[in-house]
């Protein structure tokens, strides 16, 4: 499962081996929540309030990264890091 972004206590990946829709990963204090990608919607899980808007705000800013880094994991392919929320 490579990391793609850490900010704030939350770690969020991509795993190779996935299932559609496009989505990620994020863990924060032992949560997980699995988010799409093209809606920017919670798929399965909770993380706190507080995090999980701050996390959906990120991901609404790096659509496009995060939907190149599901193309390269469905290639098996490395995936690069995103920039972090500031």
């Amino acid at each position: 499962m490579p990391t793609i972004c850490m900010f704030r206590g939350i770690k969020i990946y991509i795993n190779w081996r996935e299932h559609q829709p496009p989505h990620f990963h994020a863990t924060y204090g032992g949560e997980e929540v699995l988010v799409t990608i093209q809606d920017i919607e919670v798929l399965e899980g909770s993380i706190p309030s507080k995090q999980l808007k701050m996390l959906l705000g990120w991901a609404a800013l790096h659509q496009e990264e995060l939907m190149e880094n599901w193309r390269l994991a469905e290639q098996k392919q490395e995936l690069f890091p995103i920039e972090p929320l500031k």
